[in-house]
């Protein structure tokens, strides 16, 4: 398992790439972590098989959770499918795994693998029963807008709060929250506010307008809702031309301002461009493993990687992207004891 995690934190997690680093660099394993025989590719292909993915899981999470010195209060929750595990013909059939998430350290605070018989509603509600729920703010996407969910968010055994997008799946208090912001009704209760940021040669405008008047939702029921907002994002080149404009209607149990919603919305984001590195800097949708076990820990050891990568480069001047730093750990051994001196 040391070998896997190494070669994982050198960008490589294919069995075949793991074996080829594992053989040249079997004088690196034996001087620094006195592995003296490097396992064939059939036992470590068993070895992944076997091993509980759930129990590395654990250990992987505690480890980032000892090396966080503040994990925060945002904790986002998402799901991602592995495409090369689905059958043909059958994309839903892919495994996909449902994690929670603190934005603000990069920890992964649990996860539980998803299955075709199953969905992420129910398992979600079970991993807010198993971490700790209490001062935090509890962030989706629209799937798990459910007044259950909501319910067991806010409960006196759980004492979280919840922001949770709107969409189609709940139609009735989606319109009524888009007629209310778009008709301006009752605009005295609406609090705006809006930023604007340059960022790789386009404009992004994103303005948030929240408000606490929410007597017309009374009827749908949603336990706990103090308040409602509108996120548009607009984005634009440098000559004002607009490339993309976007709407986006919350519910929360928070009351709070506009600008604080607008950060925690943002915030979710960060669940989900950590997926997006799984795919970018590890290729977890091409990984061959037929094993789900093997998937599974493979899955929380690149997870494990990109929160040493970003706590260690947090603390350096020169700031690199998580790929180029795989690179460098992969062909210079001394950047990668810095890695794990960074420990």
């Amino acid at each position: 398992m040391i070998v896997v995690m190494t070669a994982v934190l050198c960008g490589l997690d294919q069995l075949n790439g793991i074996m080829v680093y594992a053989h040249e660099k079997s004088e690196f394993f034996a001087r620094y972590f006195n592995i003296s025989k490097i396992p064939s590719k059939p036992t470590m292909s068993r070895v992944l098989n076997m091993i509980k993915a759930e129990a590395v899981a654990k250990v992987i999470i505690e480890i980032m959770k000892d090396e966080s010195n503040y994990l925060g209060e945002i904790i986002a929750f998402d799901g991602k499918a592995i495409r090369s595990t689905s059958e043909k013909g059958r994309p839903h059939s892919a495994l996909q795994i449902l994690t929670a998430y603190m934005v603000e350290s990069g920890v992964v605070l649990a996860q539980e693998a998803i299955h075709e018989k199953t969905n992420e509603i129910p398992v979600m509600r079970d991993i807010l029963d198993s971490i700790e729920v209490a001062g935090k703010i509890i962030t989706t996407d629209a799937l798990h807008c459910q007044r259950e969910t909501c319910a067991q968010i806010v409960d006196n055994e759980h004492e979280g709060d919840y922001v949770m997008g709107l969409k189609e799946n709940q139609k009735l208090p989606h319109d009524d929250a888009a007629l209310f912001f778009n008709e301006e009704i009752n605009n005295d209760s609406i609090e705006t506010h809006q930023e604007t940021e340059l960022n790789g040669g386009r404009i992004e405008r994103r303005t948030c307008r929240k408000t606490n008047d929410i007597d017309f939702l009374s009827e749908h029921e949603w336990p706990g809702l103090k308040s409602i907002f509108e996120v548009r994002r607009i984005i634009a080149t440098k000559n004002g031309s607009i490339t993309s404009d976007e709407t986006g209607y919350y519910i929360s149990s928070l009351d709070t301002t506009a600008a604080e919603f607008l950060h925690i919305s943002r915030a979710h984001w960060m669940i989900e461009s950590m997926h997006w590195m799984l795919d970018a800097d590890f290729s977890e949708d091409e990984c061959e493993l037929l094993s789900e076990n093997g998937q599974k820990s493979l899955n929380i050891f690149r997870k494990l990687a990109l929160f040493i990568h970003k706590s260690y480069m947090a603390a350096q001047p020169k700031k690199r992207s998580i790929k180029s730093n795989l690179l460098r750990c992969l062909v210079s051994e001394t950047a990668l004891l810095e890695l794990f001196g960074n420990l």
